[in-house]
Formats: structure tokens, sequence, C-alpha cells
């Protein structure tokens, strides 16, 4: 969305007629960095206009101050068509809104006769919404601009007190509307009784997306990204060495996702893949390319590893006890504790003694690992990396000494592995400070060497 230019000659205009311009939805998250002005960095956790309401700061300042980073963003706009008055004064507008809002959560708040918890969650939802509302305005102004019927479709209800939820809401904003006569900008943030935010965090715009899609019965789900779904992260591997995957399934964006590497968040994908949607995963600087294709059944005619990925923002921590040998159901006592503070694994490995699992290097693991210290006989806890090789088509000899191999030949210890029985994913935990390595090794050995 910052680089809007490529995305109405490259997405929306490239190669369209007046005739073939509509039947097309786009739902549109925010530009680069909005969402964590408002909220908090993603990666980094630097707190943003949320945590300033949350602390009892000055969160009016903090909304002004970000009021003239998007009054900064509507100029740079201004080449590719933007009506900047026009659009600054909706956006300045909607940020009072806000204000309103929040300052009568405050009063509320300081009476002390509520529970501050969902206040806190309202406050967030609100402020969230204003980041999508802000791009999905002005690219409608900009199509209007470009002499293309566009119209906006406003999902953040911020000026209705109807009770809906967000299918609720998705399926009345597009009642009526005649696809073939306009093209339909939605916002990526949807209001509904359940609370997006509450349900699906930072995840939201591509919920949305995937619930409208299946609100109108889109004959396909189109995600523009940066780069191609690539069988490695083209920043580690280098871009002649990452191959465009063509074809895969949702088991595998599922297993993607498990690693943080979503093709598409996995509660917006369940929706797709249950209505028989499949989703389109574009680069938006190669236009041309027909991308990547998700499907829920597609099976490589050829057996061969798809995509190497992983992540280095995981601890892996073991269990063991002299004593676990034949114990039924040891590891309900762990999994009580993970659960208490919501904590999923992504593998887990057994032997007699001992459990090991790898989960995300956060505050609430190392909180909850406190607790489990003293609950357990002996526990072991290490920084680690996880690299994977995923592929439909990868229940065949060979696969699996051909990874260890090469991890072997470059000098990578496997810490610890896991592959069930469908066979599509195989995880290898290595020393963190290898991760990059491991991701180019495999890559050479299992993908650009594939025989």
């Amino acid at each position: 969305m910052s680089q809007f230019g490529d995305c109405l000659n490259n997405i929306i205009k490239r190669n369209r007629t007046e005739a073939d311009m509509y039947n097309r939805i786009f739902v549109v998250s925010a530009y680069n960095n909005v969402t964590n002005w408002l909220l908090e960095h993603k990666k980094t956790g630097e707190p943003g206009v949320y945590a300033k309401f949350l602390n009892n700061e000055e969160y009016e300042t903090a909304l002004d101050e970000l009021c003239v980073k998007l009054l900064i963003i509507n100029r740079e706009l201004e080449p590719v068509g933007l009506n900047v008055s026009e659009a600054d004064s909706f956006i300045q507008y909607r940020i009072e809104q806000a204000k309103i809002y929040l300052s009568s959560m405050y009063k509320v708040l300081a009476s002390g006769y509520v529970e501050k918890t969902n206040i806190y969650l309202a406050a967030r939802e609100i402020l969230a919404s204003l980041g999508e509302a802000h791009s999905a305005w002005n690219t409608v102004n900009i199509l209007n601009n470009h002499g293309i019927n566009a119209t906006f479709i406003d999902l953040c209800g911020f000026n209705d007190n109807e009770p809906l939820t967000i299918d609720e809401r998705i399926h009345k904003a597009f009642q009526g509307i005649d696809f073939s006569k306009t093209l339909c900008v939605a916002t990526g943030y949807t209001k509904g009784t359940e609370g997006i935010m509450r349900a699906f965090d930072r995840g939201y715009s591509e919920v949305t997306f995937s619930k409208v899609a299946v609100d109108v019965k889109a004959d396909e789900a189109i995600i523009h990204k940066e780069f191609h779904l690539s069988s490695a992260d083209p920043k580690l591997v280098g871009v002649d060495k990452s191959i465009p995957v063509g074809k895969t399934n949702y088991m595998i964006a599922d297993q993607l996702a498990d690693v943080g590497m979503e093709a598409i968040h996995p509660k917006a994908a369940k929706p797709l893949e249950l209505a028989g949607v499949k989703i389109r995963i574009k680069n938006t600087f190669e236009p041309d390319h027909e991308g990547t294709l998700i499907s829920k059944d597609y099976v490589s005619p050829v057996p061969k590893i798809e995509i190497v990925s992983g992540t280095d923002k995981v601890i892996a921590f073991e269990v063991h006890d002299p004593m676990m040998v034949g114990e039924v159901g040891y590891d309900l006592k762990i999994m009580q504790i993970m659960q208490k503070h919501q904590v999923s694994y992504i593998l887990k490995s057994t032997n007699a003694n001992s459990i090991t699992m790898v989960v995300w290097d956060k505050p609430e693991v190392h909180r909850m690992l406190k607790e489990m210290q003293t609950q357990v006989y002996e526990l072991t806890v290490k920084p680690v990396a996880i690299v994977c090789a995923m592929g439909t088509n990868i229940a065949r000899p060979g696969f699996l000494y051909r990874a260890a191999k090469a991890l072997s030949d470059n000098e990578i210890n496997i810490e610890c592995f896991g592959q069930s029985l469908k066979q599509v994913n195989m995880q290898f935990v290595i020393a963190r400070e290898r991760y990059a390595d491991a991701v180019i090794t495999l890559n050479d050995a299992l993908v650009l060497n594939n025989k």
C-alpha cells in the first residue's frame, strides 16, 4: 500500500479495459508502519498510541502526532492522483471521532465501576481501525480521480451502534452492489460484536479478506505481496536462488503459519479452504507472473521439496524425569501449565524419560517456564532455531537422508527432529546462530538440486 503507484499500475489498471475493470473487490491494509504507530511495533514491541491510552498518558497528543504522519503520507500520494485536501479532511475528522470515543472510555474507566479489560480491548479496536479507514478511503479517491468508478466499503462501523457480528456486517455492506459497475475497496478492519482484534489480533486484515471472499462467493482470492511465495526467503538465499512455488495446498500454508512465515493467517485460510475458494499469492512487482495457487487438494505430481522455511526466534525446553518411563499421561501436567499461560508448541519430541518442545521465545513463555521449573524433576532451556523442509509430495525414501547429510556436510548439528505420518514437513532444530546457513544449505540441496 505504501508503493501505491505500483499497485495502481500493476494490479488495478494493468492491461484492463473498461469492460473488465470491475467484478473485483480490494481489501486493503494500512500503509506501512501505521498500525505499528497506532498499537505497537509488530516485531520490536515498541509502544504506539495504544500504550499511551493504556498507561493514562497523553494519548490525544500522540494521536495528533500520528495525524501529522498520516497527512505526510497523503502528500506523498498526490502524484498518483489523491485529492490531498479531501483526504486530509477525512482522516482528521476520523481521528477527532476516535478522540471523543477514547475520552468517553477514559471517563468510564475513571469511575471505577467497570472491568478495565473490555474497555482497553475496545480502545485497541478503535485505534486499529484508523489505519485501514485511511488507506481504503484514499484508494477510492485516487481511483475515482483516474476515472474508475470505485466504492468505499467502510467496515469500521464508526458511525453506527448496530450490534452486528463481523460476518453480519460484511454481508450487509455488500448487499445490493452491482459488482459489474463498481470496483469496491473495503477496509481491512471490520467492527463486530466479538471484536476482530480480540479474536485475531494483528491478522485481522486477512480475516476480513477471507470473510469477504466467502460471503460474495469469489472465484479466487488473490493476495498481493512484495515477493513471491518462494522456495526460501530471498533475503537469506538471494533472489536468484529463491524459486516461486507455483502450486501448493492449504496444508503447506498451515505449516508455514506455524513457524511464523504466513502465506495467509491460518484463521483466515480455513473459511476459504472450507468454501473451496483458491488463494493466489502474487508478486506486486512482477504482475505478469501467475504467482502461486493454493488449493485444498493439490499434490505435486513429482516428489519434491517445495519450501524451506523456519525461524530463529524460538527456544527448546526439555523436561527430563527418570520416573517418566512407562508412566501414562506424564505430559498432562506440562500441557496444563502451558495452557494456563496460553503457550502452544511448534514441535514436540519424546523418548523414554524426556520430553522436548519448541516454543516461541516470548515473555509469556519465560513466565511459563519459571513456573514449570518448580513442577518438574529437571528442566533444560536452550535458545534454538527451527528449519523446515516442506512439500505436498515428500513421503518418499531419500528426502530425510539428503536433508540430514546436507546439514552434516555443513557441520550443522541436528539438536532435535520432528515429522508426522502425513509427511509434509521435516522439522530440524538447530543452533540459533546457524539458522541462515541451514536455510541456504537445505534450499541448495533439496530445491535447487532437486533430483
